[in-house]
């Protein structure tokens, strides 16, 4: 899997609002918190920067689709595709 280079905070922060439905609870200095009630409680804090490191994409991408219960993959078809 191919993760963007270019993917910004508020894009992720978007996409995971649009289709997993989280929502922001908190903004702490340049991040936001997220959280989501469903399947279960689960919250996130995604840093609000022009582009999102590999790294921390794929630490993103990793958490929701534990929470989430469904594959990495998945996730980064739904949030980046």
């Amino acid at each position: 899997m191919k993760l963007p280079r270019d993917a910004s905070g508020r894009q992720v922060i978007a996409a995971l609002e649009r289709s997993f439905g989280y929502r922001v609870v908190h903004r702490e200095g340049s991040h936001v918190v997220l959280q989501t009630d469903s399947p279960r409680r689960h919250r996130l804090s995604v840093p609000d920067h022009k582009a999102l490191s590999i790294g921390t994409l794929n630490a993103i991408l990793r958490a929701v689709a534990r929470a989430q219960g469904v594959g990495k993959q998945e996730v980064a078809d739904r949030l980046l595709g």
